[in-house]
């Protein structure tokens, strides 16, 4: 594949990354969340203390919230600038791992490895999603791979980053793996030369100043970011997202889809000895690490994991230089075989949901034509085109379920419901009743009243109740003290609102109501 072909795929997967960043509106949770406090980050000056909804919020370091804030300046409240960071440092991720697998395994692994990443769906789908964890990825990844080449002060400035991404497990994962290759490979001359004592310093420098800020401010952050944030979150199940031991094996496999059949190959090459620092073995540890650690967790997500992929892609992208061809077309057929079974289960998996189904068939229908073209290209011996074939099925299939789940916006997100409204004058109150939905503060442009539901911040509200109203009969009053007033809440429960306290209803969607006090 020629390097002006190369080019212009390049160019094409860019325009495709960015392009449809603000199709969708953005979602509860963790979309509105991550533009949310960005927002209050600006609209108050405060870029120390994050808030949500006007509530301290310590569960996250600030680093993405920053550039968030900072993409908000610039460009604009807009959801596309909110998913703005998410996406860079997505999109950057290729370029890290096509510079680190050229440098250790030459040009062609290095595009191969590109391509890889680029088609793994569960990549390509968090690329596209304000969330924490691609930002995580970024850095972790460059820790792992500066640290394969020798590079041990961007090792060290890397960790720092991803701890200000993420929390402390940007720096207990990456010398974790350090530790088990120093005692696997017996090179002690690795603590040696990875400068602890500059590249700690170096490290302090970095992450330590916000953490210290942040500490001298607010009493209560450092017990409830380490200790309830980090270890109870590991140990326990105060989150609800425990699941079992094995919960990420379908996870990998579908995040991974295109390359499953390579995974295996790839992986077996981590078992060849080789002379001097054995790049592989330590991504394949790198990886080990990451997939144990968040296995024995009690707290898992899909994207936890999301850090192994690009390690993955770069194992997975020198196994497909000199793959043979009988994989090839055996991944290709089975992609084909995944699309049409997709196309034909598309009315049943989204039963719920029917005008989603012709996206779903429409994303099968691309990932099937792919695997067929993937399929003619590897018998014909065009590896190169074959693997962009099949990168391409992971990720435009899931490009385009992404831009037709627009049309389940209203389950998920409170813009539509907004969108109806007159603006709402700024000293007019706003009350959210009995619920708590994200999209709210962010769509509404500022912060609301909570009453009776805390969601995640409750150990926030014990440290500001004055901001909070407990029950129905604290609303009741607030209510009718108000010359105006806006209330949001469960439709369910907007009859009984109405036949106990005097309002209209002004705007609606599936699950919430929107009044206001006549």
């Amino acid at each position: 594949m020629s390097r002006a072909l190369l080019g212009g795929l390049t160019v094409v997967l860019a325009l495709a990354w960015f392009g449809t960043l603000g199709v969708r509106p953005l979602y509860k949770a963790d979309e509105s969340r991550y533009a949310e406090i960005p927002r209050e980050m600006v609209a108050s000056g405060d870029w120390i203390t994050p808030r949500l909804n006007g509530f301290k919020y310590f569960e996250k370091p600030p680093l993405q919230y920053w550039a968030t804030a900072a993409s908000f300046s610039v460009l604009g409240e807009r959801d596309w600038a909110a998913r703005l960071w998410t996406a860079l440092t997505g999109f950057a991720g290729l370029a890290l791992v096509f510079a680190f697998a050229k440098k250790i395994s030459g040009e062609k692994a290095g595009w191969a490895a590109a391509a890889v990443l680029a088609g793994c769906p569960l990549y390509a789908l968090l690329g596209q999603v304000n969330t924490l964890d691609m930002g995580l990825t970024f850095f972790l990844s460059a820790a792992v791979f500066s640290f394969a080449l020798g590079h041990w002060l961007l090792f060290w400035a890397a960790c720092a980053l991803a701890v200000l991404s993420k929390g402390l497990i940007g720096i207990v994962l990456p010398l974790g793996t350090v530790a088990l290759y120093i005692l696997m490979k017996r090179d002690w001359s690795l603590i040696r030369k990875m400068k602890i004592v500059n590249g700690g310093a170096l490290f302090l420098l970095i992450a330590a100043p916000w953490f210290i800020a942040v500490s001298l401010q607010n009493k209560e952050f450092a017990h409830f970011f380490f200790i309830q944030e980090h270890f109870e979150r590991f140990t326990t199940k105060m989150h609800g997202r425990y699941q079992p031991a094995w919960y990420f094996v379908p996870v990998l496999a579908v995040g991974i889809a295109p390359w499953l059949l390579a995974l295996p190959f790839s992986v077996a090459k981590i078992l060849q000895k080789k002379p001097g620092f054995d790049a592989p073995l330590f991504l394949g540890l790198w990886i080990a690490v990451v997939y144990a650690f968040f296995s024995v967790s009690d707290s898992k997500l899909p994207s936890y994991i999301l850090p192994i992929f690009p390690a993955l892609a770069v194992l997975i992208g020198a196994w497909l230089v000199n793959a043979s061809r009988g994989v090839l077309v055996a991944q290709a057929a089975l992609t084909v075989i995944a699309g049409i079974a997709v196309a034909v289960l598309a009315p049943q998996l989204a039963s719920d949901y029917p005008g989603y189904v012709p996206w779903i068939v429409a994303a099968a229908a691309l990932g099937t034509a792919c695997g067929v073209a993937a399929f003619a290209f590897a018998w014909h011996g065009a590896a190169a085109t074959a693997v962009a074939a099949l990168a391409l099925a992971g990720f435009g299939c899931t490009q385009l379920a992404l831009v037709g789940h627009k049309t389940l916006s209203p389950m998920f997100s409170g813009q539509s419901l907004i969108a109806s409204l007159p603006p709402i004058p700024r000293d007019v109150p706003v009350y959210a009743v009995d619920a708590y939905d994200h999209s709210l503060p962010w769509y509404l442009r500022r912060t609301v009243t909570m009453v009776g539901y805390k969601d995640e911040l409750a150990k926030a509200i014990e440290w500001e109740r004055a901001k909070f109203l407990p029950d129905a009969q604290a609303f009741g009053r607030a209510w009718r003290a108000q010359r105006a007033a806006y209330a949001f809440g469960p439709v369910a429960e907007f009859d009984t609102m109405q036949n106990e306290l005097p309002m209209q209803a002004v705007a609606r969607d599936p699950r919430y109501v929107l009044v206001r006090k006549p």
